[in-house]
């Protein structure tokens, strides 16, 4: 069984930042890719990023590209993202997830654990 676990949600200004962190149980984490998706009250799932088994590779949602980065420490069994130039818009749940299958990265199913999700709230 894998245990995703999110930290570093929080309440910031609009144009602050940052940094989400999720834990990974089991000796697999190397290879699967992982992703963080966010969700607002009343929208659906959305993609925000994902990276690949090595770290080598990311691929980011049109809405934060260029202001959030994702980055893996494999040794660690962690994922990151880091937010910069946050929004008001940007305001979430985020969960880390990780990609079972080689799909289409932002398809919510191609994910198979997800976290409990951590809040980040912007404010105006």
């Amino acid at each position: 069984q894998v245990q995703l676990v999110e930290s570093g949600g929080g309440l910031v200004q609009a144009g602050g930042s940052l940094r989400l962190s999720c834990a990974a149980s089991g000796r697999t984490f190397a290879n699967y890719a992982m992703g963080w998706f966010r969700q607002a009250p009343g929208k659906e799932r959305e993609f925000v990023a994902r990276v690949s088994r090595s770290g080598s590779s990311t691929y980011y949602g049109d809405s934060v590209k260029g202001r959030f980065t994702i980055s893996r420490d494999n040794a660690k069994n962690t994922v990151s993202l880091q937010m910069d130039s946050l929004k008001p818009e940007d305001t979430a749940v985020y969960y880390c997830a990780r990609q079972s299958t080689g799909g289409v990265e932002f398809d919510v199913r191609q994910y198979d654990y997800w976290g409990q999700g951590t809040q980040v709230t912007v404010s105006s």
